[in-house]
C-alpha cells in the first residue's frame, strides 16, 4: 500500500479562495513612485532613476572596507572545490565568517551587526558567491529571508534586543514556509499553531528549509485556527531550532548547490511563547512578502557575479584556444556568445545595483523593480552558464576535478551551471513571479475596472465600477498614442560626441511602454475575467517589461560611468550592444503575444492528462523508485533520528 500523498490536515480550498488568500497578503496601496509599474502603464518616468542614485560617502566607506576583508578571506579561507567535493561547508569556515561579521552585514551596528547598505551587502554576496555559491546561499537564507529581515521590519524593540545581537554574531536563520504538499499556495499551509496559555503549540513538517539543518534560529509559518480571543490565520514565529519537539529529519541533496544545509523540519508539540510572535496573529503571508521586496535582490546579486566569471573564463579560454587558424573567440559563432555574456552581465549589474540603491534611499516602491531583477536576473544567469559550457565544449561538460587530474586547469563550467540552476525556482519559481509581478503591473486596472469582471460583483458595484473606469481610461488612453519616444532629440544627453547613441534605445523604451500599456489594455477589454487564465500572454507581458526596464537600467548606469569618467566609453558600448540584443527580443515577445501556441498547447495538454497519448510513452523503462509522488506529512511525533547539527 503506497503512503498518502498529502498531510491529513492539509486544508482543501478553492482555486478561487487561494487567490483570496494570496491577495490579501499583497501591499494593496502605492505610497511612493515606481519605475517599474510606471513601463507597464505606459508611463515612462525616467526621472525616477537619472541621475542615477548614488550612496552616501561614508556607507561607501565601510561597504569597500569590508569588501576588502571579505575578499581576503575568500581567497585564503574558502575552498569551494572541497566544499563541491564533500557536499558541506566546513565548520572553521562557518565561523571564520561569524568572526568576520558577515552574518550580520544587513543588521543594524547598535545590535552588534556591520549595518551595510543593500547595495553593499549584495556586492558581498556576488563576491562570495563566486568562490562557493552555497556559502553564498546561507549567507543571502540568513539575512534576506530569514530572521533578521522579518524582525527589522515587524518585530517589537523586545525582539530586536533579543534576538538581533545573537544573528549579528553567533546565530544561524533559516524560513520555514514551504511544506511537502504546499508551495506557492499558502492558503493550504498545513502546520498548526494552537494557543495555549501564554504559548504556540507548533505541529507540522516543513521542506527544504535552507539553512535549517544548522539553524540556531527560524522564522516559522504557521496555521493560528480562529478562536475566541485569536483572529487566527498564517502567523509568523521565531522558534529557537533547540526547542523540545523539533526534529531535522532529513538533509536534502540536490543537483548543484551540494553544500547547502537544506532540510525536513518537523515540529511535534513545539511550544512558542507568545512573546516569539512577529507582528499581528494573520500577518505571517504579508511579513513574508514584504520581506521579499528587498530580499529577492540577493539571487541576482549572485548572478552577476556568476556572470563577471563566466565573461572571465570565456574570454580567457577563447583567446587560447585555437581552431581552424585562429582562435576561437574571433569566429563569430563563439563571438556572439561572448558578446552576450559581456553585455548582459552588465546591464544585470546595472538592474541590481539600480533596485539596490533605490530600495537604499527609500524614495521609490521597489516591489516591482526587485521581482524583475530576480526574474531576470535568474533566467540570464543560466543563459551565460549554458552559454560558457557550449564556449568550453567537452571542457564545459569535464568536471574541475577531472581536468586537472589530467593536467588543465580546473574550471568548474558545469557546476556553475548545476548551481545556478535553483534561482529560476528559489524564492519563486519563474511562472509564478511572472504572475505575481503582473498582478501588481494591472494593479491600476483591478482598481477602477475590477468589479466589472468580477462574477460575484452585484449589478450596482458594476455600474459604480464602469462610471469610474470610464473616467480613468478617458484621461489615459489618450496618452499613449504619442509621447517623448517619437521625438529625435528626446534624451539628448545620452547621446554624447564620440559614443554610441543611447537616446534612441531610450526613445524606444518609451514608445514600447506605450505599446506594452495598450497591448495590456486590449487583452483586458478582449479576455475580462479570463485574463488571468492567459498566463503564457501575461509573461511575455512582464518579460518584456523586463527588458524595458533593463535597458532603462544599463543605459542610466552608462551614462553615470561616462560623467564620473570610470571606462565611460566602454560601458557606452555595452549598453548600447546589451539595447540591441534586448530589443531584438523585445521585438519577438511582442509577435508573440498574439502569434503563439497557447491555444494548441493547453488542448494538447487535456488529452494528454485523459490518458489520449500514452502510447506515446511506449518503448522506454522507467528507472524511478517506488513510492508517492508527495510524502506523508501527518503531524505526530518524529520516527528519525535528529541530523540538526550545532556550528560553535
Amino acid at each position: 500500500m503506497s503512503a498518502p500523498s498529502a498531510p491529513k490536515n492539509t486544508p482543501r480550498v478553492t482555486e478561487r479562495e487561494a487567490r483570496q488568500v494570496a491577495e490579501a497578503a499583497r501591499e494593496q496601496d502605492w505610497h511612493k513612485p515606481s519605475f517599474a509599474k510606471g513601463l507597464f502603464l505606459g508611463r515612462f518616468r525616467l526621472d525616477l532613476i537619472h541621475p542615477h542614485p548614488l550612496p552616501p560617502a561614508d556607507d561607501v566607506r565601510r561597504g569597500e572596507a569590508f569588501l576588502a576583508r571579505l575578499r581576503e578571506f575568500c581567497e585564503t579561507r574558502i575552498d569551494g572545490a572541497l566544499i563541491e567535493r564533500e557536499a558541506r561547508i566546513p565548520d572553521e569556515v562557518i565561523r571564520g565568517l561569524k568572526e568576520l561579521g558577515a552574518l550580520g552585514m544587513k543588521i543594524d551596528p547598535k545590535y552588534g551587526g556591520l549595518g551595510l547598505t543593500q547595495v553593499y551587502y549584495n556586492k558581498a554576496l556576488a563576491l562570495v558567491g563566486s568562490v562557493s555559491p552555497a556559502i553564498g546561499a546561507l549567507l543571502s537564507a540568513h539575512q534576506s529571508i530569514g530572521v533578521p529581515q522579518p524582525l527589522k521590519l515587524f518585530g517589537s524593540q523586545e525582539q530586536k534586543d533579543v534576538f538581533l545581537p545573537r544573528l549579528a554574531r553567533t546565530d544561524i536563520s533559516a524560513f520555514l514556509l514551504t511544506e511537502p504538499d504546499v508551495g506557492s499556495d499558502p492558503a493550504r499551509l498545513a502546520t498548526s499553531a494552537v494557543p495555549d496559555g501564554p504559548d504556540y503549540v507548533l505541529d507540522g513538517v516543513k521542506l527544504w528549509t535552507t539553512n535549517g539543518v544548522v539553524a540556531d534560529l527560524l522564522v516559522v509559518m504557521a496555521r493560528v485556527p480562529k478562536s475566541e480571543g485569536h483572529k487566527g490565520g498564517i502567523t509568523a514565529f521565531v522558534v529557537e531550532a533547540d526547542s523540545p519537539g523539533i526534529t531535522v529529519e532529513h538533509r536534502n541533496a540536490f543537483m548543484g548547490l551540494r553544500g547547502l544545509e537544506n532540510g525536513v523540519t518537523r515540529f511535534h508539540q513545539v511550544r512558542v511563547p507568545a512573546a516569539n510572535r512577529i507582528g499581528p496573529e494573520g500577518a505571517g503571508l504579508k511579513i513574508a512578502l514584504t520581506t521579499l521586496n528587498t530580499g529577492r535582490l540577493s539571487l541576482p546579486a549572485m548572478c552577476v557575479g556568476a556572470g563577471k566569471w563566466c565573461l572571465k573564463i570565456a574570454r580567457e579560454w577563447s583567446a587560447a584556444r585555437e581552431q581552424w587558424g585562429r582562435p576561437v573567440a574571433r569566429h563569430e559563432a563563439v563571438g556572439a556568445k561572448i558578446s552576450f555574456i559581456a553585455a548582459t552581465t552588465f546591464a544585470l549589474e546595472a538592474v541590481v545595483d539600480l533596485s539596490s540603491q533605490m530600495a537604499d534611499e527609500n524614495r521609490n516602491d521597489i516591489r516591482i523593480e526587485a521581482a524583475l531583477a530576480k526574474l531576470y536576473g535568474s533566467e540570464m544567469g543560466c543563459l551565460m552558464a549554458d552559454e560558457l559550457v557550449q564556449i568550453r565544449g567537452g571542457r564545459g561538460f569535464e568536471t574541475a576535478d577531472s581536468l586537472a587530474a589530467r593536467g588543465e586547469r580546473a574550471v568548474a563550467a558545469e557546476q556553475l551551471l548545476r548551481d545556478l540552476r535553483i534561482n529560476r525556482i528559489f524564492e519563486g519559481s519563474t511562472e509564478i513571479m511572472h504572475l505575481m509581478i503582473a498582478r501588481e503591473a494591472v494593479d491600476a486596472h483591478l482598481k477602477v475596472a475590477g468589479d466589472i469582471i468580477d462574477p460575484d460583483k452585484p449589478l450596482s458595484a458594476k455600474a459604480k465600477a464602469g462610471a469610474n473606469a470610464a473616467g480613468f481610461y478617458a484621461r489615459w488612453l489618450p496618452r499613449l498614442v504619442a509621447g517623448p519616444g517619437q521625438l529625435p532629440r528626446t534624451y539628448a544627453e545620452f547621446n554624447p560626441p564620440g559614443h554610441p547613441d543611447l537616446s534612441a534605445h531610450l526613445r524606444y523604451v518609451e514608445r514600447a511602454s506605450r505599446k506594452l500599456a495598450r497591448s495590456t489594455f486590449y487583452a483586458m477589454s478582449r479576455w475580462q475575467g479570463r485574463m488571468e487564465t492567459k498566463q503564457g500572454f501575461l509573461g511575455r507581458i512582464v518579460d518584456i517589461g523586463a527588458e524595458l526596464f533593463a535597458m532603462s537600467a544599463a543605459c542610466v548606469r552608462a551614462e553615470l560611468l561616462r560623467s564620473s569618467d570610470d571606462h565611460g566609453r566602454e560601458a557606452y558600448r555595452l549598453a548600447d550592444v546589451f539595447c540591441h540584443q534586448s530589443r531584438v527580443r523585445v521585438e519577438e515577445l511582442f509577435t508573440r503575444l498574439w502569434s503563439n501556441t497557447d491555444d494548441l498547447d493547453r488542448h494538447l495538454v487535456d488529452g494528454i492528462l485523459s490518458g489520449a497519448y500514452t502510447w506515446l510513452e511506449d518503448g522506454v523503462v522507467d528507472p524511478s523508485g517506488e513510492g508517492p509522488w508527495i510524502a506523508d506529512a501527518t503531524p505526530g511525533p518524529s520516527a528519525r533520528e535528529n541530523v540538526h547539527r550545532t556550528i560553535g
